[in-house]
């Protein structure tokens, strides 16, 4: 199965309403990989050092290296996604060098527990081909869609060789080919 972005925002928002009503913390992972295309990989270890200064200020970038390319990568985090992090690490009280996602077991959240949870939520809003790589997938496509098809740079961000790869990554191909099976009606 290939996993897709979600292009419905409607389903976006039903998925950030219900999760916030579960729990908060899955919200919060939802909306950071909506809002910044970081793999689940990169997203779960953040710590809240890594986002605010010590007196409780948003850092001007998140910096990290991720995990799959060892790349060092720089992302300015948006008002939306700072009100959803404010309210969170606020709800719960989380300190300057807890981590983001601290899990009721162990330091953080797994990436197997957070797949759980966030395809328990798109299976309810029947959003289909979904996996955690549909967040930074979706990231891509609203991306590109509101960048007015800036596709050099997304493919920039997202470090792929080439135009095609990151097209097909981000499902436009997908849309496209469908278009052109409705052009055409006998």
């Amino acid at each position: 199965m290939t996993v897709e972005p979600i292009r419905d925002k409607n389903k976006i928002k039903l998925m950030q309403q219900f999760l916030s009503g579960k729990d908060l913390r899955y919200a919060t992972i939802f909306n950071f990989g909506l809002n910044t295309g970081l793999r689940i990989s990169d997203i779960l270890p953040l710590k809240v050092s890594d986002i605010l200064t010590k007196n409780g200020e948003f850092r001007d970038y998140l910096v990290i290296n991720e995990k799959k390319t060892k790349k060092e990568k720089k992302i300015k985090l948006n008002n939306a996604l700072r009100k959803s992090l404010n309210k969170y690490i606020k709800e719960y009280e989380l300190g300057h060098q807890d981590y983001l996602f601290p899990s009721k077991k162990g330091a953080y959240i797994g990436r197997i527990q957070a797949y759980r949870v966030l395809k328990e939520a798109a299976e309810l809003f029947h959003i289909e081909n979904f996996g955690t790589h549909s967040l930074r997938k979706t990231w891509g496509y609203w991306t590109y869609k509101m960048s007015k098809y800036n596709i050099g740079l997304i493919m920039d961000t997202f470090n792929h060789s080439s135009q095609s790869i990151t097209l097909r990554y981000i499902g436009v191909n997908q849309d496209q080919k469908d278009e052109l099976y409705s052009l055409v009606q006998f």
